[in-house]
């Protein structure tokens, strides 16, 4: 019998990957390669959609290379994506009219301040799920409008496109012939009614930006269309399995059913719950789509927090306190404790609980007696300490106890961390040893929408292994560490 694969791609921040999956679920091939950051001014974070396009098509060149496996034998192409990055392109010529202005890009504080100032918090809010703040999309778009030259004129005249990265790929793919999003990906740009499931006509309006510039909504187990790239051999190829790269994580790791809890480590964290109905988030956290799937909706808590793989990146490229992340944790483990060290890593402001983009970064608690293996472990600890406050958040909003946390990403594999997380949340956290869970999210859901698999059941089998981190400090322990750090953060607050 013929196996079917799945060809798969992870926009993320830092990189694009590319995937082959047979239908047993198990990742057989797999390559990466990283696009350029481009920082033009402080707060500010772009990316070439040029670039990130060409990568994935070198990416997924590579891989159906290597992985040896007949065209005729790839069932469908399957996308995850980091979210609330912004594309906006010509619509006759394909060109992007500015750079992809990126999830972490604070340039629309003051724009957001405005907007909270005339009062429009709690009606975007109460039809988004999502605060005002920089980092989702709608704010970004005015700004191109408004500062790229014949921008605003072209968007009027409907010569304009927009749409997060996945929409933009999805366009390129198709050689311009599908302007599609998912679910996912629209519910985080406040411009998406969470309720009606629509194009929001009064948020449009509020963020002057013109209807004929969004994409069509679909189910993330849709096909959206066919490869249609002559510069790739897989032409005619189903796209679909369409889902934010939080989202699609949340699906990966199988979190089916109502309470059911995953953070996923990358640049930045997400921290999000399965709540099956709409609940209305407060004090921090923000509502979501957690999938679509043949027009069934299913909702989801969120915790967004901004730097934690950033922040060991940076401890190790600026700061250069070490040269391979595989020194991580001997450095941080050769101390007993942080020694009241803290990092707070408020790179791009901080997001949940807090949502204070103004806020900056700070390393607090040092002495005379401090040294790199203080500061590395400080910011390693930072990232555990975040994914605490969201946690505390959603049990409190929700009044769901979160038996255990499933996890997720790059980070995953520092074992300190992990076991510190667990510490800090008393509670279990299991790690997948599968470790692209985003990946087989967009995986699993393609594969529902040609076939492959029939059912939530049948993909549940899927991909069991995982390692298992318990608490194992006192819970007097816990909150001593956990309140220096809630002293740490009030000191970088900015009102």
């Amino acid at each position: 019998m013929t196996t079917n694969y799945i060809l798969a791609i992870d926009q993320s921040t830092s990189g694009t990957k590319a995937l082959v999956v047979n239908s047993d679920g198990e990742i057989t091939h797999k390559t990466a390669l990283a696009h350029k950051q481009y920082y033009p001014e402080s707060g500010w974070v772009e990316h070439d959609p040029i670039e990130i396009y060409e990568n994935v098509k070198h990416v997924i060149t590579e891989v159906v290379q290597f992985a040896s496996v007949s065209l005729n034998q790839y069932k469908v192409l399957a996308l995850t994506n980091q979210r609330e990055t912004i594309v906006v392109w010509d619509k006759e010529t394909g060109i992007p009219v500015y750079n992809a202005i990126v999830w972490q890009c604070r340039r629309t504080s003051d724009s957001c301040k405005g907007l909270k100032e005339k009062g429009f918090e709690d009606k975007i809010q109460s039809k988004t799920g999502l605060t005002i703040d920089p980092y989702f999309s709608a704010s970004k778009i005015s700004w191109i409008l408004d500062h790229v030259e014949g921008a605003r004129e072209k968007a009027n005249e409907g010569k304009l496109l927009l749409g997060t990265i996945d929409s933009w790929l999805i366009w390129k793919l198709t050689g311009g012939s599908v302007h599609a999003t998912d679910y996912t990906n629209a519910s985080r740009t406040l411009l998406f009614n969470i309720h009606t499931l629509a194009w929001d006509d009064e948020l449009l309006e509020i963020f002057n930006i013109p209807k004929t510039m969004l994409p069509e909504v679909k189910s993330s187990n849709d096909i959206f269309g066919r490869v249609n790239d002559p510069n790739l051999s897989f032409l005619g190829l189903p796209i679909s399995g369409i889902i934010g790269d939080s989202q699609g994580a949340l699906f990966g790791q199988k979190c089916f059913e109502k309470g059911m809890a995953k953070a996923t480590y990358g640049t930045g964290t997400s921290v999000m719950m399965n709540t099956g109905h709409l609940v209305n988030a407060q004090n921090g956290l923000v509502t979501s789509v957690a999938w679509v799937i043949d027009g069934e909706v299913s909702y989801a808590l969120e915790g967004i927090i901004n730097s934690t793989g950033d922040v060991l990146k940076w401890v190790k490229e600026d700061l250069e306190l070490f040269s391979d992340f595989s020194e991580v944790e001997s450095l941080a483990t050769s101390i007993p404790d942080n020694q009241g060290v803290y990092l707070v890593p408020a790179f791009v402001g901080l997001g949940a609980p807090y949502w204070n983009p103004y806020a900056r970064a700070a390393i607090l608690g040092m002495n005379r007696n401090s040294g790199k293996a203080h500061i590395i472990r400080a910011a390693l600890e930072s990232i555990t300490y975040q994914v605490s406050d969201a946690i505390e958040l959603m049990k409190n909003e929700s009044n769901i106890e979160i038996k255990e946390l499933k996890v997720d990403g790059g980070a995953t594999s520092n074992s300190f961390l992990m076991q510190y997380q667990a510490d800090m949340i008393g509670s279990d956290v299991v790690v997948s040893l599968v470790a692209e869970l985003s990946s087989l999210g967009s995986v699993y859901l393609a594969g529902l929408g040609v076939g492959i698999w029939n059912s939530i059941d049948e993909i549940q089998r899927l991909n069991q292994e995982s390692k298992k981190y318990q608490p194992v400090i006192s819970s007097e322990l816990r909150d001593r560490y956990y309140q220096g750090w809630q002293e740490s953060v009030k000191s970088v607050l900015v009102k």
